[in-house]
């Protein structure tokens, strides 16, 4: 029960600070959106492609590797171990980071060259510097996951918010008037400035609360680290190349298909840069929870404690999947005042309501992905990756130029969904989980239905969706409605709720 309710309180508070950060990044974006345009947001979607591949690189598996060696130790008690296991993913971390910063840096114009956009080779050469201080933070972060101090951390990533915001806006102010290829510039000196706040701040806290016990680690870490790391890099290498190709051919799919260049950046700027963001800005929770189930299910393996932990991963699946249908509904039907009053865009409402249906899939993947590699098996999650990476590299190559925009929808259906066929499928055969399908009917039935209900009751409001008290109003009348349905249709269970009570309370409960 202890454990349980650590968990709840570190999500809790990780999940705040995580929602307040993509505020504070949703509301930026709107800024940007407004400064740059579209097909600015598009070049810049493009940058972050190839950036996403360099990053791939300086971390390289160590923030994993280093959750799931730390954690072990931590489960065995032994400080020095942690110490060292600390240290070798540091040293680890620096070496890639190094190595990606000249990589990214010599290997830009060859870049541009594959995109056909000669603008991004500054941006690209900007952020190379800061690949090294991602890696040793991805390291850092790894051994606070490991060692349930993620609010710390989380702490430390909303200030380098503040940080990023403030700086990019001060560089836009300055270069934003030369044109496109400066404006992703001053962005990218904004993402440099906060990467070397965080790594500084990190690196104070990690030296202030490493375990002080006297003692000396024999064993070699180094072994150990590299059984995670090797396969685990060479697959997100794969996985990361094939994904940053597929967004690549995304403008050129969409020229062939007869738009101009600025046409193709708007349309992918618009899907990428809008619609997404705001079907995935409440998948903070999912995140932060596919995160800390990571150490605990590692600790659980190792202790031998995983019936109480199975008990309470089935509870939050369940809420998980609740939680993920609420915000498909939310957005399917709230689409387009949602695109409308955040981006002034109606081609981004449009894009909301076709992708919400995926949100689920999308959600209920993620915290998958984090039940997977905490049973370490996580070379079956990058397997999976690659393929879901390599199909939609294929579709994206196949169906954009015949078929435009509803070929690039199609392609992120089609991927996300065989990501989670196969996590799912993997994630029952290893362990005694059970997906169990007629919750998801139930739940997808109450999304419906509260919608129902909102039109029943609520129906006058509907036609002031315009006004943004009244759109936040009927959101939050939709959720209570939702609430209702999920009792009635017996999709919630009394059990859960009362479970959940019980951490709140602090309560000891039988089966956890």
């Amino acid at each position: 029960m202890r454990r349980a309710k650590q968990l709840l309180l570190h999500t809790s508070a990780m999940t705040a600070t995580s929602l307040l950060m993509r505020t504070i990044a949703l509301v930026f974006q709107v800024y940007v959106a407004g400064k740059i345009g579209a097909a600015g947001i598009g070049l810049f979607q493009l940058v972050m492609s190839v950036y996403t591949l360099a990053t791939t690189v300086a971390v390289s598996g160590v923030r994993l590797a280093a959750t799931r060696l730390i954690a072990q130790q931590t489960g065995r008690g032994d400080d020095a171990a942690i110490r060292r296991a600390t240290g070798c993913a540091m040293g680890y971390a620096a070496f890639f980071g190094m190595a990606a910063l000249l990589l990214l840096y010599y290997l830009a114009p060859a870049a541009a060259a594959w995109v056909g956009d000669d603008r991004i080779i500054l941006s690209l050469r900007v952020l190379a510097f800061a690949l090294p201080f991602v890696a040793a933070s991805g390291a850092m972060g790894g051994y606070f996951i490991a060692m349930h101090q993620s609010v710390k951390m989380s702490l430390v990533q909303l200030s380098e918010q503040f940080i990023r915001i403030g700086c990019t806006v001060l560089a836009l102010l300055r270069l934003g008037g030369y044109g496109l290829e400066y404006a992703c510039g001053a962005l990218t000196l904004g993402m440099l400035a906060s990467e070397v706040f965080s790594f500084l701040a990190l690196l104070l806290l990690l030296l202030a609360s490493l375990p002080r016990r006297k003692g000396r680690c024999r064993t070699p870490m180094l072994p150990s680290l590299l059984r995670i790391t090797v396969p685990l890099s060479l697959s997100s290498y794969a996985r990361s190349a094939l994904s940053t190709a597929q967004h690549l051919l995304v403008p050129r799919g969409l020229r062939l298909f007869g738009g101009g260049a600025q046409a193709a950046l708007a349309a992918y700027g618009v899907i990428q840069g809008m619609s997404l963001p705001i079907l995935l800005f409440p998948a903070a929770l999912i995140a932060v929870i596919a995160d800390l189930i990571v150490p605990e299910l590692t600790e659980a393996q190792v202790q031998g404690r995983l019936r109480g932990l199975g008990y309470m991963l089935e509870r939050l699946y369940r809420l998980g999947l609740f939680f993920s249908m609420a915000v498909a509904g939310a957005c399917f039907f709230f689409a387009h005042p949602l695109g409308e009053l955040i981006y002034s865009e109606p081609a981004a409402g449009q894009y909301i309501r076709l992708l919400a249906p995926l949100v689920p899939i999308m959600y209920m993947d993620t915290l998958v992905d984090g039940m997977l590699k905490g049973v370490g098996e996580y070379r079956a999650n990058m397997r999976y990756n690659i393929i879901d990476a390599a199909t939609g590299l294929l579709l994206v190559w196949l169906l954009l130029p015949r078929y435009g925009v509803a070929g690039y929808l199609f392609s992120i259906s089609a991927t996300e969904l065989l990501n989670f066929a196969l996590s799912a499928a993997r994630l029952t055969r290893v362990t005694v989980f059970r997906l169990q399908p007629l919750c998801w009917l139930l739940t997808a039935a109450a999304a419906v239905g509260g919608w129902w209900l909102l039109r029943l009751i609520f129906g006058r409001l509907l036609s002031r969706t315009g006004q943004p008290l009244i759109l936040l109003l009927l959101v939050v009348l939709y959720l209570a409605c939702y609430g209702a349905a999920l009792l009635l249709c017996g999709a919630l269970r009394r059990e859960e709720l009362s479970w959940l009570f019980s951490l709140l309370r602090g309560e000891k409960s039988p089966k956890t």
